[in-house]
């Protein structure tokens, strides 16, 4: 079981105070995700790692493996609007969730070099793995 509030109020502010780098995530970009709750209409920041396919940011919802989606997930739904930290920059998108079936092949795509994914996909199973865009407004 994950605390998630006590490990990304750590990797927010390691982010921060190293420009956008988390050495437990080593090379591996991360991205802060300013989304409006869905619930509680409370803005919520969510460290997560981005996916760069042909210029396209994607999120993965894999909740570590778990067999619910992230809470990210539902705010995205919600509230599609957001503001994204990268780096040392700030911007606002528009994200999409893509279909069922772009997801799927994403995801399948992505697995066989990614081994810590090809572990929360199986651990997942049988929940489909919610993947979402990420486009600059």
């Amino acid at each position: 079981m994950h605390d998630w509030a006590t490990l990304n109020a750590a990797v927010i502010d390691e982010f921060r105070t190293y420009g956008g780098r988390v050495e437990r995530f080593g090379d591996l970009p991360v991205v802060i995700v300013h989304a409006i709750g869905a619930r509680t209409r409370e803005v919520r920041e969510t460290p997560l790692i981005p996916v760069f396919a042909d210029e396209e940011m994607l999120l993965f919802g894999t909740a570590a493996g778990s067999q619910s989606d992230p809470a990210w997930c539902h705010n995205l739904r919600a509230h599609p609007r957001v503001s994204v930290e990268y780096g040392t920059e700030c911007f606002v998108a528009e994200v999409v969730e893509l279909s069922t079936e772009r997801a799927e092949r994403i995801v399948a795509a992505r697995t066989p070099g990614a081994p810590q994914l090809a572990e929360y996909v199986a651990s997942a199973a049988p929940r489909r793995i919610p993947v979402f865009s990420v486009s600059r407004v």
